[in-house]
């Protein structure tokens, strides 16, 4: 078998769970575009209101995302998916039969309860090698990206023909098809990937938290997805202000996001051939603070929205396809677990920050004010963002090694750590599980695990 292509189970766990997440994440982002319009017609609504309805399932999911992953350890990953999946459908059919605001925030809070992220990604390393896992995420992560587009497109088409109720009849139906994907497509689990690079680990949070490079990374995935969720509190009601329906934002959005992965993908070969990472990163910040601001002051401009669209869809690509990898080469060895479950907490309570107070400064000052608000939390982020200091380029790679007692773990974690290319090593003597962050130039991954096998 060829050690450097996936094999059959590892190809059909990534491209089956990246279908789930695909199917999910669709249904979460299809209210985006379409509820500043089409949520005007409900009882009760108002900018706050708009503002949760967009964000509520940030907040669920930032509180149980974590929890979620730890539970799917104890009673495995499958039935706690199929739990996360019936939620969400539920939390679909409640927003869908709803006549008021209130139970479709309702309904999107539910949705975020059923928070799989963390259990999913944790399966997908359990049915993936080591060296092929990179792989097998880089595809889930490529899906995210994907079924955003869509749900940019699909969003805006369903409610013009089912109205809103139509949304989330269909985001309930997507869950029924997610829970097939994982009953009949997904394999059964042949293997226990090591917990600690794939799910978060109660008792090293807090050192994870406090961490300042992955504070810095957390705080800018929270910002990026606050300026998201804020800008689509008041975009679309700007959109029809100027004359564009309703029903056809899609072909802004559509070309908008093909557009700015063409724009988005040479700037990033670049950046990592030309070493300027940094450069290229904090310049996407800039590139954000300029767009919120470009929305706050064109607001009259179809031309200059369409074009700041495009902008900021370009730097958040790139931000939303290199933070991830930055905190893998970041996190320590042995806890990007821990490290990936806060970040992805941040990012949920970011997107439920920005749709909250986006319709609080809507509805309390002006619409184009949430602008302000956007680019005064991307301001921060930069700032914060400059003190950075991009990590070496590293890989990380785990394999179990049998001690005959502590006295022996201590002995090959000083052993391995003597080794050509070794970065940085951690030993877990109660799992047997020995993690490592190499350089790929200087050490042979072969060489080391023969030593200790």
């Amino acid at each position: 078998m060829n050690q450097d292509a996936l094999n059959p189970i590892e190809k059909k766990a990534a491209l089956s769970l990246a279908g789930v997440f695909g199917l999910r994440m669709i249904g979460l982002f299809m209210i985006l575009p379409i509820f500043a319009v089409y949520g005007a017609e409900l009882e009760g609504f108002n900018g706050l209101w708009l503002g949760l309805a967009i964000g509520a399932y940030g907040f669920t999911q930032a509180l149980l995302q974590i929890p979620m992953g730890i539970l799917s350890d104890k009673f495995g990953r499958k039935p706690i998916i199929y739990a996360g999946l019936v939620i969400f459908c539920i939390g679909s059919i409640v927003a869908a039969m709803s006549e008021s605001v209130y139970g479709v925030v309702a309904g999107r809070a539910l949705q975020g309860m059923g928070a799989i992220a963390s259990a999913v990604l944790a399966l997908a390393a359990d049915l993936s090698r080591e060296e092929q896992r990179p792989k097998v995420m880089a595809t889930i992560g490529m899906f995210i990206g994907v079924s955003f587009a869509l749900a940019m497109v699909l969003g805006p088409v369903i409610a013009d023909s089912f109205a809103l109720s139509g949304v989330f009849w269909v985001t309930a139906l997507l869950a029924l098809c997610g829970i097939l994907v994982i009953k009949f497509a997904v394999p059964d689990a042949i293997n226990v990937s090591p917990k600690g690079d794939t799910v978060a680990v109660p008792a090293k949070l807090k050192m994870m938290f406090v961490n300042p490079q992955l504070m810095r990374l957390n705080i800018g995935v929270f910002s990026l997805h606050l300026a998201l969720t804020a800008m689509f509190v008041a975009l679309p009601s700007m959109l029809v202000d100027l004359g564009f329906a309703a029903n056809h934002h899609w072909q802004l959005y559509l070309p908008a996001l093909l557009v700015a992965f063409v724009l988005m993908v040479p700037f990033m070969i670049w950046a990592i051939k030309k070493n300027k990472e940094k450069l290229v990163f904090c310049a996407a910040i800039v590139l954000l603070i300029n767009c919120a601001l470009a929305l706050w002051f064109y607001q009259q401009s179809f031309i200059a929205l369409v074009v700041t669209v495009v902008l900021f869809f370009v730097a958040f690509n790139y931000l939303e396809a290199t933070m991830p990898s930055t905190l893998s080469r970041i996190a320590p060895a042995g806890d990007k677990g821990s490290a990936m479950g806060i970040f992805s907490t941040s990012q949920f309570f970011g997107a439920f920050v920005g749709g909250l107070a986006g319709g609080v400064v809507q509805m309390n000052y002006s619409q184009s004010g949430v602008f302000l608000f956007a680019a005064a939390a991307l301001c921060i982020w930069l700032v914060m963002a400059l003190s950075m200091k991009m990590p070496a380029k590293a890989k990380s790679v785990s394999f179990n090694i049998n001690f005959s007692d502590e006295e022996h773990a201590k002995q090959v974690a000083q052993k391995i750590m003597g080794m050509p290319g070794v970065i940085e090593s951690t030993i877990v003597y109660s799992e047997s599980v020995a993690y490592l962050k190499i350089d790929e130039k200087q050490a042979d991954v072969s060489a080391i695990k023969a030593q200790f096998s």
